[in-house]
């Protein structure tokens, strides 16, 4: 998928089939103001500047997804003091749903860490969206906790994550993502450690 076309219409197909907004914002890696783009395209108004990222040939791979989940894991241990406190990294490891869960399931194997999956607001079609834990995974009141997502877009979702964690008694101690597009450094305190920093030049 490359063309402009090709994203409005891939937005539109999946909206047909169902998804929020949101979830379209995830699907596609892309902002939230792109997809309300898309799927409106307002007169007068142009596209706003983002970056749309393709993974799926790793994604769609679990042995490609595999060894994607352990670059993040040797990522963040090659930045820690050789003295520090070793693995786990962290008591849980939360997966942003939806892209951040197949790859979070994979670290908390390596780490024998607990999982935790963690429901962005966008993803929530009621009145008064909000974020939540899954009750079907691990608690994550008073853990150490590592997010994993796929990319960070605007850092939205990742302040909302952090937010509710640290809300909830627990202590994000780091950020794992595969792709910034931001190039943010840290999030309301806690370290973003991501394998590629997106940037665009117009």
């Amino acid at each position: 998928m490359s063309s402009l076309d090709d994203l409005i219409n891939r937005a539109k197909m999946l909206l047909a089939e169902g998804h929020s907004p949101g979830q379209i914002a995830d699907e596609l890696s892309l902002s939230m103001e792109t997809v309300t783009w898309l799927l409106t395209q307002a007169k007068g108004t142009t596209a706003p500047k983002d970056v749309h990222i393709d993974w799926t040939a790793v994604s769609s791979h679990a042995p490609l997804l595999e060894e994607t989940a352990l670059m993040l894991l040797n990522r963040y241990y090659q930045t820690q003091p050789k003295d520090g406190e070793g693995s786990p990294a962290a008591d849980v490891i939360v997966g942003i749903a939806l892209s951040g869960i197949p790859l979070a399931t994979l670290i908390a194997v390596q780490e024998t860490a607990q999982l935790a999956i963690y429901h962005p607001a966008k993803q929530n079609q009621s009145d008064r969206p909000t974020g939540s834990i899954s009750g079907n995974f691990a608690a994550i009141g008073s853990q150490r906790c590592i997010i994993v997502d796929d990319v960070i877009t605007s850092g939205n979702t990742m302040k909302e994550v952090v937010k509710y964690l640290k809300k909830h008694n627990a202590t994000p101690v780091a950020i794992w993502v595969i792709f910034d597009k931001r190039g943010i450094k840290e999030i309301d305190g806690v370290p973003v450690y991501s394998l590629f920093k997106i940037s665009r030049i117009d």
